[in-house]
Order: structure tokens, then C-alpha cells, then sequence
């Protein structure tokens, strides 16, 4: 059978899955997800000219050439606090007591700082600087224009967007809602956390780590499920997971040996497979598939190939029903350890980033057991080992996808 490279196959993958229609959501159940539409500004920050001091609102040409031994005195008017109208026009020789954030009224230009005053008696007040026009005042729209693009469509709310929206007044946002998703594993040999296990046992993991994985791509996991090697109890099951799930993974059952039914019984049911073997490693069996309205994404049983398979393509159709691409950063960087492969597949190999004094930097990849999970414990990002090479030496440049600090770029439905 020939393999995908891993390029055709995520692109052909995406196929499986649609961007989800958009729903408007209110504010703090939309944290951590995606913006499904660019958000304009519907008024102006600030709406009009504040005092950015706590001091005096005053008219600029009334300090003219004054200082603490020859000050201005001014005739005090009123006071003025944030979220207060001011209730008279300034006049010549007149002053306002002004607070942070308060509206600057008409015939003012000018804040004095409350420093740089003296309060002789009630109703008066001594200016002992010269200020220009505009001192200390934020003018209409120094934060933001009413009509600028504030937000792009794509972006991932976090607290301080969320903080941004309700800034505007808004209440609900426009995003797309997470996709439900389904995890079953399979294998006779597998044995639930918290039970014993014989020494021929598994503890079944796969459950809680795609779950896990899941949600951090923003998936609300509606059902973990477990199934023997039996075609009859497999058909059952997934034609029921189906029903309830926009996209299901499974993993365990992806190969080609006599208890690797997963495929096999998705074909029967009438599925339509997309990738069937990537030329990848680990993950080399991950397939992609299609069941009516369900995206199907079988994975290797064994955690690390399961770990690399979800994340190249389960996360991008997870991310894509939520309207997104993901971009991830990717430096050069050096092995620390010399490396042989399968010429004809791409090797996606977990480590971590070390600088050296040179100011190199140098992949630490670690050993890829594929059937561990330790080997993705505090990973920064894979080595990525090209197709149509077999050996890598140590100090051997490769491109290093980083998983931190990615790009959300938004896709058409």
C-alpha cells in the first residue's frame, strides 16, 4: 500500500470537517475560543477629552509665565469626578478640580497636576507652573477610534480580549461553538486505572490522554468509552459514538494484524477514508475517515504514535470546526544526538530547546520509545526529520516546530 507523504495527508484530512455555523455566546463562556468574525469599534476610548491627572482643569493661557514664587491664582468653579458632567463652561480665571478620568469641560485645554498647586483658602487655588495646551488631557479616541478594526476574526479570547469587549459594551461575542467529541479505545489486553492488572494487562491511558488532548484544542469530550477486539460489540459501538459526536478518535486496532478491526469495520458501516497510512513516524497507521456526518480519526493504540497522530490530525479538524488554522513557529536548530530513519518518511521526534554560549541553538531530543509517555513530558516542540534521508549526526541542522506561542489564523467555511 503506498503511504501519504504527511503534507498531502493533513491537507486531505481537513476535508473530513467543516467550520461550524457561528453562535453568539456570552463573554465569559467564550474564553478560549476563537473569534468567528473581525469585531469593529463601536465608540471611541476614551468617548471624550479626560483628565489624565488628578489636579486642576484651567485654561493654558491663564499660566502663562508663572512659577511657585509668582503663581496664578485661580477662582475654583467646581468639581469634577470620572463618570460626572462637569455643570459649568470654564472661564477666564477660572479653575475645575479635576479627578483621573473625569470629562474636561468646555473652555478648559490644560491640566495642572495637583502637585504643582497650593490651595491658599476655600474657592481658590495657586498655580505655580506653566502648562501648554493639551498638558495631561487624553484626547477623544487616544486608545481607539469608534469604526477601527479592533479584533480580527480568529483570534483566541483570552482575558484580556474578553476585557477589550466588554469594554465596548458587549455583552455576547460571535464565535464557533467547541465540537463534541468522542474518545474509544481498543484491545482485549487493556484494563481500566484503579482495577488490578495481571502481568499480560494494560492499564488503559489512551482514554485520559486524548480527552486531555482534546480539550486543549478546545473540544468538549462528550463520551470515553472502551471496546474488546469483537467485530460485533466494535460495530455497535462505533455506529452509536457516531450519533453523538462532530468528531470521534479511537485508538488501538489501526494496523493490519488479525485483532485490528477499527478500519475494517468503519469500511463496513459505510465510512469513506480520506488517509488511510501516513508516512510518518510514530504514527505511521493514523487514518482519517468519514461516517455521515462524523469525522473518524483512527490512531495508533500505543501512546506515543497516538500523541503525534492526535496532533497532527485530530487537532487540526478540532481547531478547524472551530474556524481556526493553527501556525506554530519553527526555528533551525542542531540535534544533540545523531539519528537513523526510514528514508522515505518524516520523523516528528519530541525535545526540548537548549541556547548554548555560541548562541546555537541545539535540539535535546529524547529517547522515542513509542508505547512511553514520558518521552512527551515537558516537550517544547518535535525535530522535525525530513523524507529522502536516512541518517542525521549529531550537530545536524533540522527545523524545530515549536508547540508554545502559536498563530490562529481563520479558515472559510
Amino acid at each position: 500500500m503506498s503511504l501519504a507523504s504527511l503534507a498531502t495527508a493533513r491537507t486531505t484530512a481537513l476535508d473530513a470537517l467543516s467550520p461550524a455555523p457561528p453562535v453568539r455566546m456570552p463573554l465569559l463562556e467564550a474564553l478560549g475560543r476563537f473569534l468567528a468574525r473581525d469585531v469593529i469599534a463601536a465608540r471611541s476610548l476614551p468617548g471624550c477629552p479626560v483628565s489624565a491627572m488628578d489636579g486642576y482643569a484651567v485654561r493654558a493661557e491663564d499660566t502663562s509665565d508663572v512659577n511657585r514664587d509668582r503663581p496664578a491664582r485661580l477662582r475654583v468653579v467646581d468639581t469634577i469626578y470620572a463618570g460626572h458632567l462637569p455643570s459649568r463652561v470654564l472661564q477666564p480665571g477660572e479653575a475645575s478640580r479635576i479627578f483621573t478620568g473625569a470629562p474636561l469641560p468646555e473652555g478648559a485645554n490644560a491640566i495642572v497636576r495637583q502637585e504643582a498647586t497650593v490651595v491658599p483658602e476655600a474657592g481658590l487655588v495657586d498655580i505655580c507652573v506653566g502648562v501648554p495646551p493639551g498638558k495631561d488631557i487624553r484626547p477623544t479616541g487616544e486608545d481607539l477610534l469608534a469604526g477601527t478594526l479592533l479584533i480580527r476574526a480568529g483570534q483566541r479570547l483570552e482575558a484580556s480580549v474578553l476585557g477589550v469587549l466588554a469594554s465596548m459594551g458587549d455583552t455576547h461575542v460571535l464565535v464557533r461553538p467547541p465540537p463534541r467529541v468522542a474518545v474509544l479505545a481498543t484491545g482485549d489486553e487493556l484494563v481500566s486505572p484503579g482495577t488490578p492488572a495481571l502481568p499480560h494487562q494494560v492499564y488503559e491511558s489512551n482514554l485520559v490522554l486524548v480527552a486531555a488532548l482534546a480539550r486543549e484544542a478546545g473540544a468538549h469530550v462528550v463520551s470515553l468509552e472502551r471496546a474488546r477486539d469483537d467485530a460485533d460489540a466494535l460495530r455497535s459501538t462505533l455506529r452509536r459514538l457516531t450519533g453523538e459526536a462532530d468528531v470521534l478518535v479511537t485508538t488501538g486496532g489501526a494496523s493490519v494484524g488479525e485483532k485490528d478491526l477499527v478500519k475494517h469495520v468503519l469500511s463496513e458501516l459505510g465510512a469513506s477514508f480520506l488517509v488511510d497510512g501516513v508516512a510518518l513516524k510514530p504514527g505511521k497507521p493514523v487514518a482519517v475517515a468519514r461516517l455521515g456526518t462524523t469525522a473518524v480519526v483512527v490512531l495508533p493504540g500505543t501512546p506515543g504514535a497516538a500523541t503525534v497522530a492526535f496532533d497532527q490530525f485530530a487537532r487540526p479538524l478540532l481547531l478547524r470546526h472551530q474556524g481556526v488554522s493553527e501556525e506554530r513557529q519553527r526555528v533551525r536548530v542542531r540535534l544533540d544526538d545523531g539519528r537513523h530513519k526510514q528514508a522515505g518518511f518524516t520523523y516528528l521526534v519530541s525535545g526540548t530547546l537548549e541556547t548554548r554560549e555560541d548562541g546555537q541553538v541545539w535540539a535535546r531530543i529524547r529517547s522515542q520509545d513509542f508505547g512511553q509517555h514520558l518521552q512527551n513530558v515537558g516537550a517544547e516542540g518535535y525535530a522535525v526529520l525530513p523524507p529522502g534521508r536516512a541518517d542525521f549526526a549529531p550537530g545536524d541542522e533540522v527545523d524545530f516546530e515549536r508547540f508554545d506561542r502559536p498563530r490562529f489564523l481563520p479558515v472559510e467555511p
